[in-house]
């Protein structure tokens, strides 16, 4: 490993939680709007990722996936609820606080075209985070860019070099690079290879378990592809209108899903998934509004397995159903472990 890629000491000490997070967004009745409504986006969603481990969030369009991903980062704040980032609530964080939130927290976004300037060269995009830091001689802020990107598999003779004259894998592991100069302790990771060809996302999944085995970075991944999630991730949750129905470690719960929910959702992903027949019926009808959440389990208008009035009028609380596992369903209601 290269000497200016050594992993902070500080690094296994990371520990991000969530707890009851919850954002709502309210909009008031307008000239053209009949109305005021709410949007329950999010709502107390628990969670904990630790040094060298993985987190997947899965679960269908509108679920609630990139409005956890943007509280996590802190480009918007809660409604209630918190994320605690070694202890320090990261909404709380100013100044000097906020300045090593961002050194520790980095992005890599779905699209690579669209989250690099067009009008930077690739050295200025990849030490962009370095110099919101630090004020480094030129010479040195090279060496590291140099590093990195030869870290993630560019020719560091090309750093001089404009976005569009890479190839759209390329510029995912520039985006990579970018976020790994400033030495981060969790990266979030948004769709990271679904913008990818084929061909070119099994590079970059084992780059990024490389570089997780290497520096020990915990990933907050949010996805609708569910092998690259089954790949990379140690644990799973799966959401459901802004609620974690499921969470659990991923081996487990690719074998044996709990919830009905996870069921047909890895049975239509994963076709070749021994659960993908009669036992995980498709998913059918459509996901209902955020603006009008059905009572009880907000599942339950579209699961195979509903029980009948205890689904429709009472919302499930989450159950252990093995070690570090534990599921919102009034199936597995009294089976606690």
């Amino acid at each position: 490993m290269d000497p200016g890629l050594t992993p902070p000491r500080d690094q296994a000490a990371l520990q991000l939680r969530a707890e009851r997070l919850t954002r709502h967004f309210t909009f008031g009745g307008g000239l053209m709007a009949r109305g005021a409504g709410t949007v329950r986006a999010l709502s107390e969603v628990d969670f904990e990722l630790t040094a060298g481990q993985t987190l997947a969030i899965v679960g269908e369009s509108g679920c609630g996936k990139s409005t956890l991903a943007r509280l996590v980062l802190n480009l918007d704040r809660p409604t209630a609820g918190r994320v605690l980032l070694n202890g320090e609530d990261i909404h709380a964080a100013r100044g000097r606080a906020l300045r090593r939130f961002r050194r520790q927290v980095q992005a890599v976004f779905q699209d690579p075209w669209a989250s690099l300037n067009p009008r930077m060269r690739v050295r200025d995009l990849v030490a962009e985070p370095l110099d919101m830091q630090h004020r480094l001689p030129r010479s040195e802020r090279e060496e590291r860019v140099a590093q990195v990107l030869q870290r993630v598999g560019i020719d560091p003779a090309r750093m001089h070099a404009y976005p569009h004259e890479f190839s759209g894998g390329q510029r995912q592991r520039i985006a990579i690079a970018s976020a790994l100069i400033s030495d981060p302790k969790l990266i979030v990771l948004d769709e990271p290879v679904s913008a990818l060809d084929v061909s070119i996302r099994s590079q970059v999944m084992n780059l990024f378990r490389d570089l997780q085995e290497e520096r020990g970075i915990a990933f907050l991944l949010i996805a609708h592809d569910l092998a690259t999630t089954a790949f990379l991730a140690h644990r799973i949750a799966v959401m459901y209108l802004g609620r974690i129905v499921e969470l659990g470690p991923t081996e487990q719960m690719v074998a044996a899903p709990a919830h009905p929910y996870t069921r047909s959702l890895f049975g239509a992903a994963l076709p070749a998934h021994p659960d993908a027949g009669p036992g995980a019926p498709p998913l059918s009808g459509e996901i209902p509004s955020p603006l009008a959440q059905p009572p009880g389990c907000a599942f339950h208008t579209r699961c195979p397995a509903r029980i009948g009035p205890v689904c429709d009028t009472q919302r499930p609380v989450p159950t252990k159903v093995g070690a570090g596992w534990s599921v919102e369903c009034h199936l597995h209601a009294g089976t606690e472990p």
